[in-house]
């Protein structure tokens, strides 16, 4: 085989590796960017967040005072769900019918919302059932940090960093997803681009990049 035709055939290999690298989605171990599992309860951050304006802290309150920002407890989709028991269109469509047929409108419960009530073991008055007990819902965690990492959300709160800064536009997903990588990289990254005077107290200004910041 000739010298020309072994380098026409080494370029067109490498060419050909390069289209096939180009077009791939070549990660890290680790990297769990886009991870969206199929929750017990269709909840919809874009509703809540998005169109509702709900703040993240009123359903994550452990953000502010844990290291974790928690999954809420059933109780708090109480607060709103005791009273909304399905989506308006659903509810507005059973008014108009009963409006026709000359009764009063049904109750409407949701599928969805039919699970979270069957989780607290409630009855169709939506009050506790001597018969059945409550159980926990089994959400399924989305974002998850090595054991070796510590990250505290408290402080990151504290700080005034925005939950979007690293899960992403919450508001704008139907099912959350992982957004950033969570890379130790792009944590440490993000501690450059925000450190304050180098100079100014550690506790009110500096970020630390120091290693034991998040690993003891």
């Amino acid at each position: 085989m000739s010298f020309s035709v072994k380098v026409f055939g080494l370029c067109g290999f490498l060419i050909g590796l390069w289209v096939i690298l180009a077009g791939a989605d070549l990660r890290l171990p680790g990297d769990h960017r886009g991870y969206e599992p199929e929750q017990p309860i269709a909840y919809s951050h874009r509703l809540h967040a998005g169109e509702l304006g709900l703040d993240c802290l009123y359903c994550h309150t452990g953000a502010t005072r844990s290291r974790h920002a928690g999954i809420p407890p059933a109780s708090v989709c109480m607060n709103c769900h005791r009273m909304v028991t399905a989506g308006f269109d659903a509810v507005l469509a059973e008014r108009e019918l009963a409006a026709i047929e000359g009764r009063e409108p049904r109750p409407i419960v949701s599928a969805e919302l039919k699970k979270l009530y069957d989780a607290l073991a409630l009855d169709d008055e939506l009050n506790p059932d001597p018969e059945r007990e409550p159980r926990p819902i089994e959400w399924l965690r989305v974002h998850n940090l090595p054991d070796f990492v510590y990250f505290d959300h408290r402080v990151h709160v504290a700080r005034g960093v925005a939950c979007e800064t690293c899960h992403g536009p919450v508001q704008a997903m139907e099912r959350v997803s992982q957004f950033s990588d969570l890379s130790m990289g792009w944590c440490v990254q993000c501690h450059r681009d925000n450190s304050a005077d180098p100079d100014a107290p550690l506790l009110t200004g500096h970020v630390s990049t120091d290693c034991s910041t998040c690993h003891f």
